[in-house]
């Protein structure tokens, strides 16, 4: 069913099955669409006109979001944001809503060990990549203030563009590049969260891969040297035949057509839906079929514990044109030095 929603959604599909999901889903999705619309309003409206008060923290807030349901790379920038912002001397704190995990109490600080079962794989990652502080909570401000106790002068938020209890200073929408917005509808009938109007209204607007407009930032992730996931041994991909590659990201096809940039055809590819928890038994399975299993970063880390010695990953950096980049980390300064001001 998923699979068939997503095909609603984006379209590029024979003409008619187009029509047959367009008479399956249109009655039913339409005025639950309307309904999610209205809520929508109504729920931010209400801490634009203060009915709802928003905490504001006494550091600057930056959040890294998107409009639309599902990934389209916002964790690349977070990690990008993190390693600059610490290159200038910053000491930047993510949090986390922790979705796909059950900490045992909320706020819960992330460490460089801490299970993917207990926070999601997103602030694992971020953790063992940046060595930042990181904080999950469906509460963020609850996330925020747990920051504040571990010396961050940034506050960045992975995902949260739609969480306006917490006040932001700065917003990014990332956008996916190849399928962009789709058929511009609301949920369910879309994969909206907000209308594109919003676009308008955010900081900065990242597109990632595809032909970036002229009011958005182009982002590319350029793939490094594979990591064992059980060793830490690096290796150039070339180095490896039959592989089987494995994805459970938001769109796993974006990351098999990287393979194929690479110059792999993989004997076979098998996407999984986004989060989804893995078992040992399952991808023992899946990588009999080839010689080697090659997954994404946020796929190693929720299998590091029971990995085998011929399971890889392909870490990914985003990569952003100088100018953009300056004039990101040069806003986030700004901002940073007006809270750190006397009359801020």
């Amino acid at each position: 069913m998923a699979a068939l929603i997503e095909k609603f959604w984006f379209g590029h599909h024979p003409k008619g099955l187009m029509l047959l999901l367009n008479v399956l889903f249109w009655p039913v999705f339409w005025p639950l669409s309307k309904l999610f619309g209205f809520i929508s309003v109504r729920r931010r409206n209400k801490y634009q006109t203060g009915e709802k008060v928003a905490y504001r923290a006494p550091v600057p807030v930056v959040v890294v979001g998107n409009i639309t349901a599902g990934g389209n790379g916002k964790t690349p920038v977070v990690v990008w944001l993190v390693e600059q912002l610490q290159a200038k001397g910053l000491k930047p704190g993510v949090v986390s809503r922790g979705y796909g995990g059950k900490a045992p109490h909320y706020p819960y600080l992330v460490e460089g060990n801490t299970s993917t079962e207990l926070v999601g794989d997103e602030p694992v990652l971020i953790r063992r990549r940046t060595g930042a502080p990181v904080a999950v909570s469906p509460i963020r401000s609850d996330a925020v203030m747990m920051l504040l106790e571990h010396d961050v002068d940034v506050i960045i938020t992975d995902d949260g563009l739609q969480h306006y209890a917490l006040a932001r200073d700065i917003e990014f929408v990332v956008i996916d590049g190849q399928r962009r917005f789709g058929n511009q509808q609301l949920l369910p009938l879309g994969p909206l969260r907000e209308t594109c109007d919003r676009l308008a209204e955010v900081d900065f607007l990242i597109c990632n891969g595809g032909k970036a407009k002229k009011n958005e930032a182009p982002m590319h992730l350029q793939p490094s040297a594979l990591i064992n996931v059980k060793t830490g041994e690096r290796c150039s991909i070339n180095e490896l035949e039959n592989i089987v590659a494995m994805a459970g990201i938001g769109h796993p096809p974006r990351f098999f057509k990287t393979l194929e940039e690479l110059g792999v055809t993989p004997v076979h590819c098998q996407p999984f839906t986004d989060h989804q928890a893995f078992s040992e038994t399952e991808l023992k399975h899946l990588a009999q079929q080839g010689q080697h299993l090659v997954m994404t970063e946020k796929d190693a880390v929720k299998c590091h514990a029971f990995a085998q010695s011929n399971w890889w990953y392909v870490p990914v950096d985003a990569v952003i044109p100088t100018s953009n980049a300056t004039a990101i980390i040069n806003r986030i300064i700004k901002v940073k030095e007006e809270y750190g001001s006397p009359s801020a």
